[in-house]
């Protein structure tokens, strides 16, 4: 997101406030995990295939060895059938491990309900250090998208959960994914923010004390 799609986002959560005592952060994260974990997992499944596929096909290892020896026919003991299957896995392990540091491939390898839970994780970890309890009323909500991964998650503090439908976040959810999918990204979060203020200035309209307690400007990580 570019300088002005971001400015336009921190005025319409100013724009949001001004109508409730509820804070709204926002939060743009380029990914929310590396997943090498993912990586590594796919490079240890592959090499395991190695021993089941020979076991299988077990002429095929004989005769690659005896091509190794210049079309002699050796003994394959088993030490020797041992170490060549040791040596194709761990080159397996090591092609896919390397294929696998370019990071569109790994993310498009990742379950989607991986990156969904690793995605919520880390709204909920961001939620907790700069908005959770830190509000008056504790009516502090965080929107928070994930470029990579294409998900976004939008997180409450306790006294917003015992008073909205979960139906209202799905609205604002869905008003900032169809931006989003349309490459309009900025459009999107200052959507969902509409939403969201329409939700906080309704149960928590705005009084004559409150304060702006958190940053309107948007985050990104």
């Amino acid at each position: 997101m570019d300088e002005a799609g971001a400015r336009r986002v921190s005025e319409a959560v100013g724009a949001a406030e001004r109508l409730s005592n509820g804070e709204i952060v926002t939060i743009a994260a380029d990914r929310s995990d590396s997943y090498h974990d993912v990586a590594l997992l796919w490079a240890i499944g592959i090499a395991l295939l190695v021993p089941a596929f020979f076991a299988l096909f077990p002429a095929l290892l004989t005769d690659a060895l005896d091509g190794l020896s210049g079309g002699w026919s050796i003994s394959h003991e088993p030490a020797l059938i041992c170490a060549a299957l040791l040596a194709m896995m761990a080159l397996k392990f090591l092609a896919v491990w390397l294929i696998l540091t370019w990071r569109p491939l790994r993310l498009w390898l990742t379950p989607n309900a991986l990156k969904v839970a690793r995605v919520r994780a880390r709204a909920i970890a961001c939620f907790k250090v700069g908005a959770e309890r830190r509000t008056v009323g504790r009516t502090g909500v965080l929107i928070y998208l994930s470029m990579e991964e294409h998900v976004a998650e939008i997180v409450a503090d306790e006294a917003i959960h015992t008073r909205v439908a979960p139906a209202a976040w799905g609205e604002a959810m869905a008003a900032m994914i169809d931006e989003v999918r349309a490459g309009r990204v900025a459009d999107g979060v200052v959507a969902a923010v509409s939403h969201v203020g329409a939700i906080l200035a309704a149960h928590f309209p705005k009084s004559t004390d409150d304060t702006n307690e958190l940053p309107d400007r948007l985050i990104i990580l």
